[in-house]
């Protein structure tokens, strides 16, 4: 429940359209519900503007399921990252409308359609094998109702690729910037806008890439001001950030 929805569930109390009782019934698990293995933190909307985010990975196909559920009962979009097909399939048999996506392996449910932002963001990935996580920022963005624009495939080995989109980047209100190998990508995205840039390093590389640490690295030591760095292949906690940014 947001906070526009606990205005007009107030509202029905108020008005008498609701009784005192019925509405204590529908708010006695307002705080979490006690799943045992999770505690659902219902309340976190209503604290901080975004519902809870199922991380699915290290989870069984039956802790998710359960989760979802739960989740279900209530009026918030559903996301689920790090989820595998088997853990989709659970979901189906409970919610026929959930959708998977097998590149970012990302699950949503949207029970309320609202209007996207005016402004966007911009996903801007360096190569084909950085989408699994650039997949993962633009979709989270997108379910937290953000207008997205991806531009994909413009690393710094091919900089003119990149020329031709800048437009379309500087344009954003906020860019999400996702590269492996190096990372170089961010120090060049973050020296050609004037927008924040969120550089996401992935663990996509050779051997010296060292599972994304080249790239976090790389990153971190940007010259380019104005560019700050998640962790390496957290494509969800880049589109979450952004999202915060763009509905300033």
């Amino acid at each position: 429940m947001d906070s526009e929805n606990m205005k007009k569930f107030l509202g029905k109390i108020k008005s008498g359209e609701l009784s005192i009782d019925e509405g204590l019934e529908q708010i006695k698990d307002l705080s979490y519900t006690d799943l045992g293995y999770a505690k659902i933190d219902n309340h976190r909307e209503l604290r901080v503007g975004y519902p809870e985010v199922i991380y699915c990975e290290g989870k069984t196909v039956e802790q998710v399921k359960g989760i979802v559920e739960v989740m279900y009962r209530k009026d918030n979009n559903i996301l689920g990252t790090r989820a595998s097909k088997e853990m989709y399939n659970a979901v189906k048999e409970i919610c026929p409308e959930a959708i998977y996506n097998d590149i970012s392996k990302t699950l949503i449910i949207k029970k309320m359609e609202c209007n996207l932002t005016d402004s966007y963001i911009a996903v801007v990935t360096a190569g084909t094998s950085d989408l699994r996580v650039s997949e993962e920022a633009a979709i989270t963005a997108e379910l937290f109702n953000n207008r997205v624009e991806r531009i994909s495939d413009v690393g710094v080995a091919g900089i003119h690729r990149l020329f031709d989109k800048l437009d379309l980047i500087r344009g954003a209100k906020v860019v999400i910037v996702i590269a492996g190998m190096e990372g170089a990508l961010a120090s060049v995205v973050g020296g050609l806008v004037d927008k924040p840039v969120i550089a996401v390093p992935t663990s996509v590389g050779y051997g010296a890439n060292f599972g994304g640490l080249s790239a976090l690295l790389s990153m971190l030591n940007s010259c380019a001001s104005g560019v700050s760095v998640v962790n390496i292949d957290n494509g969800f906690g880049a589109g979450y950030l952004a999202s915060m940014i763009n509905k300033l």
